[in-house]
C-alpha cells in the first residue's frame, strides 16, 4: 500500500477528541472557599481532603493510599510494550506466509503470480477497510498480515529469480532505513508536525493513485516495460527514490503517532491498530527498495 491512512485517521481523530477511551483532563467544579473547607474537614474519621466513605475503615484507606499506582497495562491502556509485542506478532505472521508465497512461486510460477496479485489487491482492500472501520477488528488485521505475506513472498521470489541477490539488498536496506529513521526522529533530526502530516498525506495518496495506474498500464500491455512509467531509465530511478523517501517519512509519522497514542492513554486495543500501521509502512518501504534495486541491476 502506498500510503498509511491508519495513522492519518488516528491523528485526525485524536486532535479532534474523537478517539474513544482516550484519557481526558478532569476539571473540578467551581465552589466557594467556605464550601471547599467544608468538603475538606466536614467529615470525621477521614484524612484532610479525602473524606472517609461509608464502609471504609482507617486501615482500608491507608492501604489504598500506600498502594502503587496502576500501570498502563493494569489500567487497560495502551503501552509501548503492547505495540512492540503486537508488531512482532504481525511480522511473524507475515514472514510465515511470505515463505509460503516464495516456495509456491518457485514451484509454480502461475500460482505464484496469482498469490502476488491476489495478496496485493486483497491486502489493499483490507487495508482501507481497517483504516476507516470505526471498530478495531483484530481478525481483519491478522488477515491483512496473511495477505501481505503471500504478496511479499511471491513478489520477492520473482524478483530474486530475475535479479539475483536483490531481495537480500532490499531487506538489509529496509532494516537500515528503519533504524536510521527511528534515530533521526528520536533525536529530533526529523520532525513531524501537523503541517508535514497533511503534506505527506496528500503526496502519499497521490503516489498511491499513480502506482495503481502504473500497475494497470503494465498488466494491460499499454506499457511493455515491467517497471512501468520510466522503466529502468533515469526517470524510473527518480520515481523509485521519491517513493522510498515517502515510505521512509511514513515511518517517522508512525513513530510520532505511537508516542502520541501512548501519551493520550488510549485503550489497549489501539495497540493492534498501531502495529498494523507500522506493518503497512515497513512493507511499503521494502517493496519500493526492491523495485529501486531491481531497476538499477537491470541497467
Amino acid at each position: 500500500m502506498a500510503s498509511n491512512p491508519v495513522f492519518n485517521r488516528f491523528n485526525d481523530d485524536l486532535s479532534k477528541g474523537r478517539v474513544t477511551g482516550a484519557a481526558q483532563p478532569q476539571y473540578g467544579q467551581f465552589s466557594s472557599p467556605e464550601q471547599q473547607q467544608q468538603a475538606r474537614y466536614g467529615q470525621q474519621g477521614g484524612y484532610p481532603g479525602f473524606p472517609q466513605q461509608p464502609g471504609q475503615s482507617m486501615p482500608d484507606l491507608e492501604k489504598a493510599y500506600d498502594a502503587p499506582a496502576a500501570t498502563g497495562r493494569q489500567a487497560g491502556r495502551m503501552t509501548l510494550d503492547d505495540v512492540v509485542t503486537k508488531t512482532l506478532g504481525l511480522f511473524g505472521v507475515l514472514l510465515v506466509f511470505a515463505a509460503i508465497g516464495w516456495f509456491v512461486g518457485k514451484e509454480n510460477q502461475s500460482a505464484g503470480m496469482a498469490l502476488w496479485l491476489g495478496g496485493m489487491f486483497v491486502g489493499l482492500a483490507l487495508g482501507f477497510v481497517i483504516s476507516f472501520k470505526r471498530v478495531i477488528s483484530v481478525p481483519l488485521i491478522l488477515l491483512y498480515a496473511v495477505c501481505e505475506g503471500l504478496f511479499v513472498g511471491a513478489a520477492s521470489g520473482f524478483f530474486n529469480r530475475v535479479y539475483p541477490g536483490v531481495v537480500a539488498e532490499a531487506v538489509l536496506a529496509t532494516l537500515c532505513v528503519f533504524a536510521g529513521m527511528f534515530a533521526g526522529w528520536k533525536f529530533g533530526l526529523i520532525r513531524v508536525t501537523e503541517r508535514s502530516r497533511k503534506i505527506f498525506g496528500l503526496m502519499a495518496m497521490g503516489y498511491l493513485l499513480f502506482a495503481l495506474v502504473n500497475v494497470a498500464l503494465v498488466w494491460t500491455g499499454v506499457l511493455d516495460n515491467p517497471f512501468g512509467v520510466g522503466g529502468n531509465g533515469p526517470l524510473g530511478i527518480i520515481i523509485s527514490i521519491f517513493a522510498v523517501g515517502l515510505a521512509s517519512y511514513s515511518l517517522a509519522v508512525d513513530f510520532d503517532s505511537i508516542q502520541r497514542g501512548v501519551a493520550a492513554q488510549l485503550p489497549e486495543k489501539y495497540s493492534w491498530l498501531m502495529a498494523h500501521g507500522l506493518l503497512v509502512s515497513v512493507v511499503w518501504l521494502y517493496i519500493e527498495l526492491l523495485r529501486l534495486f531491481a531497476r538499477i541491476q537491470s541497467r
